[in-house]
């Protein structure tokens, strides 16, 4: 396979495990950063914008999926795809850590805590 094969591989996987948080995040009617909100991924954006960029990185992650031939029988795609989808969920963690920390956390109306 070609090298943009295995880079699309890689971004698959990055476009698909931004999918989840967003996604998430959206249906649950939870407002979260996008690079839509001011400033740009530190701001919170609405539910459906979350829902919308969950489902444009969807969109995205398939198409280099396909492109990647991900489910090709290729292992060596496969292992980059998933370092694709290790390195965002790991970027994101540390980001969205680092966020919470910074925040007081926000208790919603009729929200017990759990022991």
């Amino acid at each position: 396979m070609n090298w943009y094969a295995y880079t699309a591989c890689f971004f698959a996987g990055v476009f698909l495990a931004n999918v989840v948080p967003h996604f998430v995040h959206g249906i649950s009617g939870d407002r979260f950063p996008t690079p839509f909100a001011h400033p740009p991924g530190k701001g919170l954006s609405s539910p459906t914008v979350n829902v919308v960029w969950a489902l444009f990185n969807l969109v995205v992650g398939y198409i280099l999926f396909r492109v990647g031939k991900v489910s090709g029988g290729d292992d060596l795609a496969l292992v980059i795809f998933f370092a694709g989808i290790v390195a965002m969920s790991t970027m994101l963690s540390v980001q969205f850590a680092k966020k919470q920390a910074l925040q007081p956390s926000e208790q919603k109306p009729g929200n017990v805590p759990h022991p």
